[in-house]
């Protein structure tokens, strides 16, 4: 199967979804978006995927559009090596734990949410870093507590799952912003042990074909 990823380096639904096609060991074509001059806008990017966002996986002909839909069409399609656990209950649990990140955390902190508050509300860089800690805080502080109960060098159990998928970009996010990681040495942990496997290494924005120049 021939699959085009289209996103954007720094995105994080985009940086979500290369980790977990690289867990699976899948080929895959990149097309850059680039966010920032508005090329999700285009006629063309808008043809594909009408809501404009980032990232957009074409499979054979057929366009798969946010990256949480992406991630379980993988796992469906891909079942080997598995992100989710085989047993329903534990399933649940690791759903829960990359819908902590991929509803609660992330969308608020993502770049139209943080643009609008520029060019909305007037917020000034140092309220728009306050604005995402005190999301990310919240959502790392029960994740910590969730590491804590299901962990064991992972986020959930010995091997990634699709929470790595998930919290790799956050704390790269979380970073970015200056949030202060020492509350939550768990998550920490998890995140490195992920970055630490050579396709999630691969991976991260600054490994990307269209990645600002270092």
């Amino acid at each position: 199967m021939s699959l085009i990823l289209h996103g954007y380096w720094r995105s994080g639904t985009s940086y979500r979804t290369r980790i977990a096609l690289n867990l699976k060991g899948l080929a895959y074509e990149q097309r850059p978006v680039d966010l920032r001059a508005g090329a999700q806008g285009s006629e063309a990017f808008r043809a594909l995927n009408p809501q404009g966002l980032v990232p957009a996986l074409e499979a054979d002909g057929v366009v798969l559009t946010q990256s949480p839909a992406i991630l379980e069409w993988l796992e469906e399609r891909y079942p080997d090596p598995p992100l989710l656990p085989h047993d329903p209950d534990e399933r649940a649990i690791v759903r829960a734990m990359a819908a902590l990140i991929g509803c609660d955390v992330h969308p608020l902190n993502n770049l139209r949410v943080l643009n609008e508050l520029r060019s909305g509300f007037g917020a000034d860089g140092e309220a728009v870093k306050r604005w995402a800690a005190r999301w990310i805080g919240d959502g790392f502080a029960a994740l910590e507590t969730m590491i804590a109960r299901h962990g064991s060098g992972f986020a959930f159990g010995d091997t990634p799952t699709l929470v790595e998928c998930y919290l790799v970009p956050q704390v790269y996010s979380a970073e970015r912003f200056s949030v202060d990681l020492s509350p939550y040495p768990r998550v920490v942990a998890a995140a490195s042990a992920a970055q630490a496997l050579a396709p999630v290494a691969a991976a991260h924005p600054d490994r990307q074909p269209d990645a600002d120049p270092r």
